[in-house]
């Protein structure tokens, strides 16, 4: 049965029981009992299992040691899922120690399956948002990398943090500007937008894309940051013409 199949309660019980589980066999020689819950077909089932390993670690932190050596341990399974969980876990304990689990990273960004790569993206904008300072100075140094799907991903990963600090990542954005591949470029254009909407963002944005220098790539940001304050309009703090009216003045 699924996860949200269950009731309020029996899903408590899960969550509880799966903790339990995993705190039980961390130390073990064999994972199985772990395992299912890594592998579950339910996408939920495995969230709880990684969000278990972040609660273990805040309320254990001398098991480190051992959740590390688990994780590892998991990261080497044919089965995608498992390693996709061995990431989201990996990031939950990178809200607090990135350098513990920066290896994850590095891994998963050459995965072969596009579920453990996106778990990379999802696991940097989430520890990026309140860790800021070690994972972005680890995402930096993979802009200039030669795969252009883990420059893209780096990029769209470092989003989250823009949305409140955008300030942080535009200098990095901007390495990006003169990407040749288009699905990097397309990506810049996309998290730009992403961060400008957003309250006190706009005018921090539109000073750093006036040093730009690719203003072809700026000209479709431009048009970006004005159509997605219409698409999240319900969510944007300035209306698309206040948007418009801000970037004539100012542009």
């Amino acid at each position: 049965m699924a996860f949200y199949d269950l009731a309020k309660q029996e899903r408590d019980v899960l969550v509880k029981q799966i903790q339990e589980v995993i705190l039980k066999e961390i130390t073990a020689v064999n994972h199985l009992p772990i395992l299912p819950y890594f592998s579950d077909e339910d996408t939920y089932i495995r969230k709880t299992a990684y969000l278990a390993i972040g609660k273990i670690y805040k309320m254990h932190i001398g098991q480190l040691p051992n959740i590390i050596k688990l994780l590892n341990e998991l990261f080497v399974h044919d089965d995608f899922k498992v390693r996709q969980t061995v990431v989201n876990a990996a990031g939950e304990i990178g809200k607090s120690d990135f350098m513990a689990v920066q290896s994850f990273f590095d891994q998963g960004l050459l995965d072969e399956h596009h579920a453990v790569r996106n778990a990379v993206i999802g696991s940097v904008k989430k520890m990026g948002e309140v860790n800021p300072t070690p994972v972005l100075a680890w995402a930096a140094t993979y802009l200039q990398h030669p795969d252009k799907e883990i420059r893209r991903e780096i990029c769209h990963g470092i989003e989250l943090r823009g949305r409140k600090h955008p300030q942080d990542i535009l200098p990095m954005l901007k390495q990006l500007q003169f990407d040749p591949t288009k699905r990097v470029s397309s990506t810049l254009v996309h998290v730009i937008g992403q961060i400008a909407y957003k309250k006190g963002c706009l005018a921090t944005v539109i000073a750093d894309l006036k040093t730009w220098q690719n203003k072809e790539l700026v000209d479709q940001a431009i048009l970006e940051i004005i159509d997605v304050h219409e698409r999240y309009k319900d969510f944007a703090v300035l209306s698309q013409q206040e948007a418009i009216d801000y970037i004539s003045k100012h542009f």
